[in-house]
């Protein structure tokens, strides 16, 4: 049975005025940013710092506790060991310094929902070390705030690709205990070597016997072959430019020691989570705005041995 219209005026004449209305209306939205993922805006200075629109700081009442990465208007990944239980998260966007000074481009957003990976373990050598923090308000992109491309599933990042990895972590060993992050967003170039030979280097320093991997599959190595880079941002991201665009290779999870060489660092591979990244941005999706659910720390505050 059709819907009756009587009591408007729904002649011809009446539905050209609607259309030429609706029309108007949409010329008179603002544009939305034609914007890809892995496409960074650098500055006219090449002296100056580059500027990564992805990355994000993790914070607890203001204050920086891990970097992450932005892969989507709603969803930013990070570690699974960053999460410190039922806490107040936010997220920072848009800024190279942690104190920006009410920057028009700077973002606060608060979390609303953490999905801690199911098979995380951060006992002893850490595994599965991934997490995606939803937004409770989508972002709207812009040449400051870019997401990051996720790599395809099958895509191998070869030996000897450089890469960045950047953070707020310290740069250089202090002699004090105390770690502070660094005020300015800073930026080390660093190459990604054999899993096989980084998990010999490690073994070195450990009394683990050789036939128990530390470097698994599900991780990456990179050594920035003697810098004085130390005590990483947890959480920030390893971007790897391939074919003009920025992909995330990893997400950095643990290293060694500072002051030996070579320094490596180990990041969760985002290659083995790709596919699980993309189910929980799109079923996110469909339930609408992110509501916070602490069941899904479950695997983190137990703390069961899973299989990986």
């Amino acid at each position: 049975m059709a819907t009756s219209l009587r009591g408007l005026d729904a002649g011809p004449g009446s539905l050209r005025r609607w259309i030429l209305i609706c029309f108007a209306a949409l010329l008179l939205l603002p544009p939305r940013p034609n914007l890809v993922c892995g496409t960074p805006w650098w500055p006219d200075n090449l002296e100056e710092s580059h500027h990564w629109p992805w990355e994000a700081s993790l914070q607890i009442e203001d204050k920086h506790v891990c970097g992450g990465a932005l892969i989507d208007r709603s969803w930013v990944v990070s570690a699974a060991h960053c999460i410190q239980g039922n806490k107040e998260y936010s997220v920072m966007l848009g800024s190279s310094t942690l104190h920006p000074n009410g920057s028009s481009w700077t973002l606060k957003i608060p979390v609303g929902d953490i999905i801690i990976h199911p098979k995380y373990w951060g006992r002893n050598f850490i595994r599965s070390d991934i997490a995606l923090l939803c937004l409770e308000t989508p972002v709207t992109f812009n040449k400051y705030v870019q997401p990051i491309c996720l790599p395809e599933h099958n895509f191998n990042f070869k030996v000897g690709t450089k890469c960045w990895v950047t953070g707020w972590g310290q740069v250089k060993q202090h002699s004090s205990a105390q770690l502070t992050p660094a005020p300015e967003l800073w930026e080390a170039e660093v190459f990604i070597i054999d899993n096989k030979n980084c998990d010999s280097i490690f073994h070195k320093k450990t009394l683990y016997p050789q036939v128990v991997p530390l470097i698994r599959k599900n991780m990456i190595c990179t050594t920035n072959y003697g810098e004085d880079l130390c005590y990483g941002d947890p959480g920030g991201p390893l971007a790897c430019e391939i074919d003009g665009r920025w992909i995330l290779a990893g997400v950095f999870s643990w290293e060694k020691a500072c002051a030996t060489i070579p320094n490596l660092s180990v990041y969760t591979r985002i290659t083995k989570y790709t596919i699980w990244i993309k189910d929980q941005v799109s079923h996110g999706a469909q339930l609408g705005p992110c509501r916070t659910s602490w069941l899904l720390l479950l695997p983190w505050l137990l703390q069961l041995p899973v299989s990986l």
